[in-house]
């Protein structure tokens, strides 16, 4: 793809993406966030991550995949034990989970 049609696409996924934004916004006041509907979309939204997550600790694909499941089931309950005990942070938890399983990788590695 030469200069002016990567441009133009660049362009046109822009508009695509602020298209929806500014939709969101537009109707963001007409809502309500404790109807049904609103309250479905949350639940499916949970169980895809859910989901994304189970597939990426058990059937990894990459370099995740050279892992053992022993050290990535590690770092999921290391994380988890940080979230709840640091009263649901994220990102705590998220960094203790990265810390974990580098550490356990990395000691079984033997470096």
């Amino acid at each position: 793809m030469d200069g002016p049609a990567l441009w133009i696409l660049i362009v046109l996924c822009g508009l695509a993406t602020y298209l929806w934004r500014g939709l969101g916004v537009m109707f963001s006041g007409r809502l309500r966030t404790d109807s049904p509907w609103f309250e479905w979309v949350g639940c499916v939204a949970y169980a895809m991550l859910a989901g994304l997550t189970v597939r990426i600790v058990l059937m990894p694909t990459g370099l995740l995949a050279q892992t053992t499941l022993e050290d990535r089931l590690i770092a999921c309950a290391a994380a988890l034990i940080a979230y709840y005990g640091t009263r649901r942070n994220l990102f705590v938890g998220s960094m203790v989970g990265v810390v974990a399983f580098s550490l356990a990788a990395m000691l079984r590695s033997g470096g």
